[in-house]
């Protein structure tokens, strides 16, 4: 993995030293300097240091406000460092992206060894010596007339007005391409920066003025640490926050980049061999996880998705994209309130994700161990509802009946893991409530009802998701009927002998017919009274007809025929059954 820091293009800095503070900082106070390149580490960057002083006697290194290392070539006049800057680049001496810096944004310096500055205290957690804030800018006199300042920008290169678009571009004031031309979008952007100075809104900067959106542009982008990263195991290219995060492991198909401190975001790349099956899946897989919030955006079309996730607790945005085989992207894990600052990383990584079209993370990595994975894997866990009963389907459009203890107090309610559901009755008497699904549904099989008399003693099944939401399919559990009504001769209940489990509660009971002749009821809990083991009770299937025929639906009745095979009798109760899950 290559990280590269991202420069602030200078442009045309001779005026910066006239509104350069006067307060004196841990670097040299005179004149600027050439920043060359910067490293996350100090034995890095000593390492760099001492290769370009054996080539420039003028060789420096500070802390910078990133908490990243700098190395400086200085200092310099401000007018000698414009020249020099364009002569070392044209040479091929120094990186392309070197820019005139200012000592105010420096900590205290590392190189030379014995420079005049106190060397670092402790190289494994070096102290950053307090920055003083920048006396405000006096930018209301005019420094120049405007046809000075137009003068002054025909001097300007393309990478210098570029610079420019890009600064205003971070500020959100210019939405147009960085292409160095300026037109009507570029001019307006620069109304606006001037207009939010309290500046004669003209559309012409001043040589001053340049200098001034430049230097609160790198000031601004400096905790933020941008550089480019390679990863070339990924096959992925994007600029990252190095001063928020850092990278901490690979678990295919996710690259984690760490949060460097409390406050500060989590990104992971996403690299993964895959079709449009695979694309799918990684899409649907990525809203289970808890963090992502359910609500906000979602888009996806055959190539691209992109899902926006917001609470109260959490602030999410995943994107992945299809190409060749391979599907890559990326996911910007963040909390509410920090919406500025997440949007300039978006702004940041979107601008600059690409992708290598022959790599992507080999899923046969060896992973991490089980303790360290579930810390770092923390967030990314799939989310798993509050609990899960069962219910089943009375009608060819998908209502299901199900208990009221299965919907109560819950967020939302889901069919069979992936279809939302409402709750249009309930009844605490009987102990029924009725879900509709948000869209409708094509059960295998539908509830026919047996009202007519059964036989005590007669062998009964309950079709059910004993284990909650562990196995996906219902479990079918047998018994016996014991009695065609309750303990006090109630007539909307009946009388089981039977083992359940609590995910039962719900269920159809079936005769050996496939008819139901009822719904299975939760377990009682409390009461002064403990009832022995294997007695359960199922509402009625009586009452199951008198509770859902005024919501208009008609119950179906079972018709007569003889005992079905195990294999068919346990296919007819699978195919009714719904796992219902209640979601916080």
């Amino acid at each position: 993995m290559i990280f590269k820091p991202v420069a602030v293009l200078a442009l045309f800095l001779s005026a910066m030293l006239s509104f350069a503070p006067s307060a004196p900082v841990q670097a040299q106070d005179a004149s600027v300097w050439l920043q060359i390149e910067a490293q996350p580490d100090l034995a890095g960057a000593e390492d760099r240091a001492r290769a370009y002083a054996s080539v420039f006697a003028d060789t420096n290194g500070f802390r910078l406000r990133s908490g990243w290392y700098g190395i400086m070539l200085g200092p310099y006049p401000a007018d000698e460092a414009a020249l020099r800057l364009g002569s070392l680049k044209r040479e091929g001496l120094i990186p392309g992206d070197s820019f005139i810096a200012l000592s105010r944004d420096f900590g205290l310096q590392y190189w030379p060894p014995a420079g005049s500055a106190a060397a670092v205290p402790d190289p494994v957690t070096p102290e950053i010596a307090a920055l003083p804030e920048p006396a405000p800018l006096a930018l209301a006199s005019p420094d120049e007339t405007r046809t000075e300042a137009r003068d002054s920008e025909a001097l300007l290169t393309a990478d210098d007005r570029k610079a420019l678009q890009t600064a205003l571009q971070w500020f959100g004031l210019y939405r147009g391409a960085i292409d160095g031309a300026f037109g009507p979008g570029t001019r307006n952007s620069m109304s606006a920066w001037q207009a939010a100075q309290g500046i004669d809104p003209t559309g012409i900067l001043t040589s001053r003025q340049r200098a001034a959106l430049l230097a609160a542009y790198g000031d601004d982008t400096a905790a933020f640490g941008f550089a480019t990263v390679a990863d070339q195991e990924a096959g992925i290219t994007v600029t990252l926050p190095l001063g928020l995060v850092e990278f901490d492991h690979y678990e295919p198909p996710f690259v984690h980049f760490r949060p460097r401190n409390a406050t500060a975001p989590r990104i992971i790349l996403i690299s993964q061999p895959g079709d449009q099956a695979a694309f799918y899946g990684l899409y649907d897989i990525l809203q289970t996880l808890e963090s992502v919030p359910m609500t906000g955006d979602r888009s996806r079309d055959e190539r691209k998705f992109r899902i926006e996730g917001r609470s109260d607790t959490a602030s999410t945005t995943a994107y992945g994209e299809l190409r060749g085989g391979l599907i890559k992207g990326w996911m910007l894990i963040s909390t509410p309130g920090n919406q500025d600052r997440d949007a300039r990383i978006l702004q940041a990584i979107e601008a600059s994700f690409a992708t290598d079209s022959t790599r992507a993370l080999d899923p046969g990595m060896e992973p991490m161990g089980a303790e360290a994975r579930a810390g770092l894997l923390s967030g990314l866990e799939v989310r798993k509802p509050r609990f899960s009963r069962s219910g089943f389907f009375v009608d060819a459009s998908g209502t299901v009946l199900t208990t009221v203890d299965a919907v109560a107090s819950c967020g939302r309610i889901t069919l069979d893991r992936a279809t939302e559901a409402s709750v249009t009755l309930t009844d605490a008497a009987s102990g029924l409530a009725i879900l509709s699904p948000a869209t409708p549904l094509s059960p295998r099989m539908i509830a026919r009802l047996q009202l007519s008399a059964e036989r005590v003693g007669t062998e009964v099944m309950v079709a059910g998701y004993s284990y909650e939401d562990r196995l996906p399919a219902p479990v079918m559990t047998f018994g016996t009927l014991e009695a065609v009504t309750g303990l006090n001769g109630e007539t909307g209940l009946k009388r089981l002998a039977i083992e359940t489990l609590a995910g039962d509660a719900g269920g159809p009971v079936l005769d050996a017919t496939g008819a139901v002749i009822g719904m299975l009821l939760p377990a009682a809990t409390s009461g002064p009274r403990q009832l022995p083991a294997g007695v359960q009770f199922a509402a009625s299937a009586a009452e199951i007809a008198r509770i859902i025929a005024p919501g208009g639906i008609a119950p179906l009745p079972a018709s007569p025929g003889g005992a079905l095979p195990p294999a068919e009798l346990t296919e007819t109760g699978s195919g009714m059954t719904v796992l219902v899950s209640c979601w916080d």
